[in-house]
């Protein structure tokens, strides 16, 4: 029953136009490695779930930021919908007005309206949705993270207030306890994606952010696989499988 939804926002490294960028190669290609949620798409996809994966890169275009600035707490780092900032506080690009509305309107809202547009049909088929916010995090904080703490679990779930039931975030928690692994509940991420037209109106739009690690699958700070990359996947696919039958 296709009524699960993963949305996959940070896994390609796709630049589709370089305008405004103010920095090499070398350092665009240093933040990719740096910000990618590697694999995301490959640990999460499956036959059984429809998928909304962003073709671009987050240092493009970030969809998970709200388009106003005015509303993005990130934007005061230079990392709202649009980064104009590195990690590390360096300029990265500058966006003129007329590009921001370029981008926003060609790449941001073409990628929310699909993910608005299958949310509405599964309501409309099956009468209730479950949305899964795909991530990955690296094992020590960004320079930009908010949450600065040493606690780096191996699994993250995020949660909304109106959106996530009880009954999947304490099924969650007793998955990773169960599987050995340790979870932060909105620690060190929280919140969990509903698209704006449903967002605290439909509670029939259920949404459940899960962050993997990146240490339990990459040679981290690489991008590279290592030998546990299997069973991670294993085990995300398994928790798919709870959220489906709950």
């Amino acid at each position: 029953m296709k009524n699960l939804i993963l949305h996959i926002p940070h896994s390609s490294t796709n630049i589709p136009l370089k305008d405004g960028y103010c920095v090499t190669d070398e350092i665009l290609n240093q933040e990719i490695l740096k910000l990618t949620d590697w694999y995301t798409d490959d640990l999460f996809e499956n036959e059984m779930d429809i998928s909304i994966k962003a073709p671009f890169s987050r240092i493009f275009c970030d969809t998970e930021r709200f388009s106003d600035d005015s509303q993005e707490v990130m934007a005061k780092y230079g990392m709202g919908a649009l980064y104009e900032k590195t990690d590390t506080g360096e300029p990265l690009r500058k966006v003129t007005p007329e590009l921001r509305k370029s981008i926003l309107d060609n790449y941001y809202w073409k990628h929310h309206n699909e993910f608005t547009n299958v949310v509405e049909q599964g309501l409309q088929q099956y009468g209730k949705v479950v949305i899964v916010d795909c991530h990955s995090f690296p094992n020590k904080a960004l320079k930009r993270a908010l949450d600065q703490s040493d606690f780096r679990p191996d699994f993250n779930i995020g949660t909304d207030k109106f959106h996530t039931p009880q009954n999947l975030i304490d099924a969650s928690v007793l998955f990773f306890k169960e599987k050995g692994y340790s979870l932060g509940v909105d620690k060190p991420y929280s919140g969990a994606i509903v698209p704006l037209q449903y967002y605290k109106k439909d509670e029939n739009v259920h949404s459940i952010m899960l962050e993997v690690n990146r240490g339990l699958y990459l040679k981290e700070p690489s991008n590279q696989k290592n030998n546990q990359y299997p069973e991670i996947k294993k085990v995300v696919q398994e928790f798919l499988e709870l959220i489906r039958n709950l």
